[in-house]
């Protein structure tokens, strides 16, 4: 409905707003006359019309009023082919799933890459501003300015906003497999019902463009993180990955997280989601070859230049027995508002027993904290040193 309604008025701010709107007046009204037979044409409709309601009492926006066509349903009718097409169309596209098919809809190639995504997670992929910005490493505010300025080009530059044909799909599919994996970071966090929904969509991409190998390693990454994710936590508290008890991870989706990888290495990925996918099958071993892990990891920094990415290098690097090198590696970073830089820091002071160092990293990462299982935690290892 949002990205229909943004292809409609060119505006994002009155689209949202139209769509707040319509919900709003929806649950007023259905509750009394109940649910209309075509929902989501009411809904689109009641939509477009308090829109250009608003365009009209606005003195300063009547020379947008041209460009707006008149509706041809009123709120109670419902035979509109514009708003057929919008509810209607998924055969069309080959998309068999609206909420995939509106990722793609507003991945639109005319803005920026970092644009796409954030914009796509903040009005599709249920994350604030506040998650976008701590996925991006930046502030809140400079987060919100960027979403700013991608509003701003759609309404300036009249982006069209519209569902591209099969043939036009994988010009937007870095943009789109960004923004499954950011919705599946949130999930991993602790919100299960974001990996969920990830690992569905992912599913989705993998047949909808099977020869796409990362694709497949997105797919395959998720699902081999998912089967642990029951051992990933005990009530409140997180349990790290030597910890964890291996008779809760979830065999048959570990299984399907690995055949996932082999097909995408069969057809040739070696790509950034492979690579990771590569790394989360590693750590699911009996025996993990931390050798090897730092390896993959070393590729995938020349692959992202991600600082994250090194970072979870160093962690690698410790758990071959040098944490003095990991170190030296984290130390090196420019990563101080990033919850994790802190975190491990702390851990790798600790096996130095530079405790004192230690106690100060835990307690900034503690700051940072945004969760009660990463709050736990945390004051877990400043008790113990």
């Amino acid at each position: 409905m949002l990205a229909s309604l943004v292809g409609y008025l060119r505006d994002f701010d009155a689209a949202e707003e139209a769509t707040q709107e319509a919900f709003t007046i929806a649950a007023e009204r259905w509750e009394t006359s109940g649910i209309p037979a075509n929902p989501g044409a009411w809904l689109v409709t009641t939509a477009r019309n308090r829109a250009i309601d608003r365009i009209r009492r606005d003195r300063t926006l009547t020379r947008k009023i041209p460009l707006l066509p008149e509706p041809e349903a009123t709120m109670d009718e419902f035979d509109d082919p514009v708003i057929d097409t919008v509810i209607d169309h998924l055969g069309d596209t080959g998309i068999k799933d609206e909420r995939l098919e509106l990722i793609f809809t507003c991945c639109h190639p005319a803005l920026p890459l970092e644009g796409q995504v954030a914009l796509t997670l903040r009005a599709l992929g249920g994350l604030s501003t506040a998650d976008i910005a701590r996925a991006f490493l930046v502030s809140e505010e400079t987060m919100k300015r960027r979403l700013t300025r991608a509003k701003a080009k759609i309404k300036a530059t009249g982006i069209p906003f519209a569902v591209p044909q099969a043939d036009r799909l994988e010009q937007r599919l870095d943009a789109v497999l960004a923004v499954v994996y950011l919705i599946y970071n949130e999930g991993y966090r602790g919100r299960v019902d974001l990996g969920a929904e990830a690992i569905r969509l992912g599913q989705l991409l993998a047949v909808l463009m099977p020869e796409e190998p990362e694709s497949r390693g997105l797919l395959a990454l998720m699902l081999l993180h998912h089967a642990r994710r029951r051992a990933r936590f005990d009530g409140e508290d997180l349990v790290l990955l030597g910890d964890q008890d291996r008779t809760l991870w979830d065999l048959p989706q570990l299984e399907a997280g690995r055949a996932a990888l082999e097909e995408a290495i069969a057809r040739g990925g070696r790509g950034a989601y492979v690579v990771q996918a590569a790394i989360a099958d590693l750590q699911t071993r009996d025996e993990i070859d931390w050798p090897q892990v730092a390896a993959l990891y070393r590729r995938l920094v020349e692959l992202t230049g991600s600082p994250v990415v090194e970072l979870n290098r160093a962690a690698a690097v410790a758990e071959t027995g040098d944490p003095a090198a990991a170190l030296e590696v984290v130390d090196s970073l420019d990563l101080d508002g990033y919850l994790y830089y802190h975190s491990t820091r702390g851990e790798l002071l600790r096996r130095l027993g530079r405790d004192d160092e230690a106690a100060a990293a835990y307690r900034r990462a503690l700051d940072l904290a945004t969760t009660t299982p990463e709050r736990r935690f945390l004051t877990g290892r400043l008790e113990k040193l």
